[in-house]
């Protein structure tokens, strides 16, 4: 047979899953311990079996440390040892690799497929087979589940027949295991009902309801005013509970009427759709007045968490004037990590603990009274097991194993063996923690099996052993050194091979280990030294004895002055665009090399991707320095230097501060409008170390040239304001406002824009008249009239338009025409009695419906000319070349004056119909005809033309 198995190996596994189900916070997890040893009749020293296979699925090795990582940290010897799962052959039964975990399907996934993982290993190989909800699956007769390596492979998996726990069971001729459940769901989210609610509200206060469609998992709520991407910006007068999904509102304002529409986004799929629009009106008879708040939405009176978990607790009141939410913990202190969201309407308290529980109290208050609710907190722990076994006995004595579990929550414990619930027998005794079976055989197997239950989950446990004896030995390490500084504390472990060890004994060179106060010898023959010195360097021997020999273990220790690190300057403030030197000095043991390393907010720095910001510099042996270049905001924080030796490793911080210009201020909110003004408040921004001086106001048009600064009151905004109002706006029109803000190193970056509000009518007609009048052309008899419209910012309200005014030149009493269109740029006016190119006075004015405003100043335009009256004289031709001909012509007389003339030509021998046409530039009386055909004879028309003919 071949070596043995390593119980302080196991002895590690032990401990590790009594940490691990210390630390689950949120699921539980099960897990399989596997203890074997087998037998060998010759010394584990000197043992000529076959090589040993490292088994991927066991246990690491572990090294002997140089050095402590930390100060004051124990240095713990703990030696190379293979890992050494099982002969090449030997046979065992299973244990898990991986088991299956929970999973949310997307059900509009193009993958149709749900895969739910599986791996044990086992000799002889293990089977597999699944259950869903305790149902067997039966692979071979369901098309739609496949196994393949202990994998189940889910075809078109459904809500409606897929749903549910499904476990994994792996088993050979040695056993049967069972895994932890897992919870297959799916991830879907339909549409809204098409069904639109009109809302009312007074001028108090008004809920606006959102019913979501079928939808799993969570989703989240948020709502849009208007139209998408206007989103509604939750502050201390509005509020989106993610309980209910619906929207309060407090102290309604008229900025508030319009259309709500609720967005629903699932969390695993990122889906998201909206609801059909809700119209809200403001119904301004019956006012209530001021009164006192009332709690309109609220967390339970019992609220039941995980630990771990995060915990929003909401809490909104209604009230005029809106009220104001404080929290607080009865019999006790809201938790450090605790924030306050929305306006302090959602306590949030993230990696909830056990102390955490108690009643939390939010009240709402206002001038008019307050109100209080109040509700208990409950944190509880899922349940887990820890596995105790008595690892090695006599072949002929007693075993006990221990299924101890952990958490809050009460829990039901069974025993299995052999595939079968566990009976009290004269061999086996069991109670709900402890199971003992009495003497074993040589060479058997103990195969059982614990299952716990509770009302969150179900987690399993395998134990199987299997015994021999074995003579006693150590883990060799031959006066491997370790190196540590004065005052530490060291621990030296002297592993038992196989727990086969009557006695265990330390000495040091020729002496045996005294042990007082600074000494110790432990329960687990591990030695400890206790604020060391260069008094306790030497060799250390570890001897261990039993009936069939000995073996020992030597480790030689050395004693180092204990490093300093200094790190300068400790604290340093800069601007931004500055540059700074950070000096880190080590003072060392000089036996010792010493490295160090850069860290900013506790991540190592890496010099090359840092956009040439950092650079490392070794100035001396026991130096560097870090040069920090063109300093960015974001390089402020914490820079830690730490230098390494064989013996410690000491770390120094240091703190940056950096100056710059502001951040951006928060959401701006447009609080009251009216027909020249705005207020707006907004929430402050980060200062980046320099006191916020002023804020600038802008606003942006669809008329303006992008962001313009406008006036405000109070004139200038200083620093500790978060409110103003910006005015000279214009009347009728719609703006978007953002914040800047500024302190002594510069002006920041804008804030996000607001919403578009439009300012509301003006209680005045038009200011501003029509620009550029102008006009003729046109057809004859007509009079054609052009202006330039005005902008809508000046329209100062509904019903704009223009008012046309014209009279013949001479004569008195103006003819007027009103354009209603507000974006008409032309107004054309015929009467044939008039004559060509008569002057007419004109002006254009506006109007709206506060009446009429000004004119524009009055200009000359002519009525259209007619069409030319007379042809062309004297029209001639000569003959340039065998294809050009030049004609020339007078000018046509009388009225009509021609624009251009257009030439018409055509062989002698054709009909005028078929003739080419040539038109004159401007008013030219000469042209040149090209392309034509030699040794023939060409006739010529030449009449004049105009705008009208």
């Amino acid at each position: 047979m071949g070596s043995p198995w390593k119980p302080f190996l196991l002895l590690s596994v032990i401990s590790g899953l009594s940490e691990f189900a210390g630390a689950v916070a949120a699921r539980p997890v099960s897990y399989a311990a596997v203890l074997r040893m087998k037998t060998d009749s010759s010394s584990a020293l000197n043992s000529h079996g076959r090589p040993r296979q490292h088994h991927r699925g066991g246990l690491g090795t572990r090294e002997w440390p140089v050095f402590s990582s930390h100060p004051l940290s124990s240095v713990s010897l703990l030696g190379s040892q293979e890992d050494d799962m099982s002969e090449e052959n030997e046979e065992f039964g299973p244990f898990f690799i991986h088991e299956p975990d929970d999973i949310i399907f997307p059900l509009d996934s193009n993958e149709k497929k749900v895969v739910m993982h599986c791996e044990a290993r086992g000799n002889p190989a293990p089977t597999y087979s699944w259950s869903l909800n305790r149902t067997e699956i039966d692979a071979e007769a369901d098309y739609r589940y496949s196994i393949y390596d202990g994998n189940l492979i889910i075809n078109n998996a459904s809500v409606t027949s897929q749903y549910g726990m499904y476990q994994c069971k792996a088993e050979n001729s040695f056993g049967t295991i069972l895994s932890r459940e897992a919870l297959l769901q799916f991830a879907s989210l339909a549409h809204f009902h098409t069904v639109t609610q009109i809302q009312t509200a007074f001028k108090e206060e008004t809920v606006v309801n959102c019913t979501p469609p079928p939808h799993s998992p969570e989703i989240i709520y948020s709502w849009v005013f208007n139209e998408f991407p206007s989103f509604v910006a939750e502050d201390s007068r509005r509020f989106i509970s993610q309980h209910t999904g619906n929207l309060y509102i407090s102290k309604v304002q008229p900025s508030d009427v319009g259309s709500y529409i609720c967005l629903v986004k699932n969390t695993v799929t990122n889906a998201r759709v909206l609801s059909p629009p809700t119209p809200l009106t403001l119904k301004t008879d019956g006012i209530m007045g001021e009164y006192e708040p009332k709690i309109e939405v609220h967390f339970p009176t019992s609220v039941l968490a995980a630990r771990g978990a995060t915990v929003r607790l909401e809490c909104f009141a209604l009230g005029n004037p809106v009220p104001t939410i404080t929290w607080r913990k009865i019999n006790g202190n809201i938790p450090k990590k605790a924030r306050l969201r929305k306006s302090q309407a959602v306590l949030e308290i993230p990696n909830i603990q056990l102390e955490d529980s108690g009643t939390y109290e939010c009240k709402a208050e206002n001038p008019r009274g307050g109100t209080a609710f109040k509700g208990h907190l409950q944190v509880y722990i899922y349940k887990s097991m820890l596995l105790h076994n008595d690892l090695l006995l006599d072949p002929s004595g007693d075993i006990r194993s221990l299924c101890v579990s952990t958490g809050t929550s009460a829990a039901h414990l069974t025993w299995i063996f052999a595939n079968s619930l566990l009976s009290p027998t004269k061999r086996v005794c069991w109670t709900s923690r402890a199971i003992c079976s009495h003497r074993c055989s040589l060479c058997s197997y103990i195969h059982y099996y614990c299952m716990l239950h509770t009302s969150f989950s179900s987690c399993y446990l395998q134990v199987r052993m299997k015994y021999w004896h074995h003579i006693a030995s150590v883990l060799q390490v031959d006066k491997l050194p370790l190196i540590i500084t004065d005052e530490y504390q060291i621990v030296i472990w002297c592993f038992d091979k196989g727990n086969y060890c009557n006695s265990t004994k330390w000495k040091s060179g020729e002496r045996a280990v005294s042990l007082f106060l600074m000494i110790l010898l432990l329960r687990n023959n591990t030695l400890r030294i206790v604020n060391s010195s260069r008094a306790d360097e030497g060799s250390y021997v570890c001897r261990a004895d039993n009936q069939f020999g000995s073996a020992e273990m030597t480790a030689v220790l050395w004693v180092k002055d204990a490093m300093r690190v200094e790190l300068s300057p400790h604290r340093v403030e800069v601007t931004v665009g500055e540059s700074v030197v950070l000096s880190c000095k080590a003072t060392h043991d000089s036996s010792l090399d010493v490295t160090f390393q850069w860290f900013f907010n506790q991540r190592p720095i890496t010099f090359q991707q840092d956009g040439g910001h950092f650079e490392y510099i070794q100035t001396e042996s026991s130096t560097v320095d870090l040069m920090i270049r063109n300093i960015l905001l974001k390089h402020a924080g914490r820079y830690g230097c730490r230098a390494q030796t064989s013996a410690d490793t000491v770390i120094a911080e240091a703190e940056l501060l950096v100056r710059g210009p502001p951040g951006p201020p928060g959401v701006v909110i447009v609080e009251e409008i009216t027909d020249t003004t705005a207020t707006l408040s907004w929430t402050r921004g980060l200062d980046n170390h320099s006191p916020i001086s002023t804020y600038n106001l802008q606003a942006r048009s669809p008329f303006s040239l992008g962001w313009q600064t406008v006036k405000t009151d109070p004139d200038p905004v200083t620093g500790d304001l978060e409110s103003a109002m910006a005015v000279r706006l214009n009347p009728w029109v719609e703006y978007e406002f953002r914040v800047v803000a500024t302190n002594a190193i510069g002006t920041g970056d804008p804030s996000v824009p607001s919403r578009g509000v439009r300012t509301k009518e003006a209680e005045t007609v038009p200011s501003v008249a029509p620009a550029n009048v102008s006009g003729g052309n046109g057809r004859r008899h007509e009079l054609v009239i052009l202006w330039e419209p005005v902008s809508e910012e000046f329209q100062n309200g509904e019903g704009f338009g223009y008012i046309v005014a014209f009279r013949a030149n001479g004569t008195r009493g103006w003819k007027e025409k009103m354009v209603t269109s507000a974006d008409s740029t032309m107004y054309k006016y015929r009467d044939e009695t008039f004559p060509p190119l008569t002057p007419f006075e004109v002006k254009v004015g506006v109007y709206n419906n506060r009446g009429d405003g000004p004119f524009s100043k009055v200009v000359i335009i002519h009525s259209a000319e007619g069409e030319p009256k007379e042809a062309p004289s004297d029209v001639k031709a000569y003959s340039i070349s065998a294809s050009e001909i030049r004609l020339t012509w007078k000018p046509s007389p009388g009225p009509g004056r021609p624009k251009g003339y257009e030439v018409c030509y055509w062989k002698d021998m054709e009909q005028q119909e078929a003739g080419k046409k040539q038109r004159t530039v401007k008013n030219e009386t000469t042209t040149i005809l090209t392309g034509l055909e030699g040794n023939t004879l060409y006739q010529f028309t030449v009449k004049g033309f105009n705008s009208v003919g």
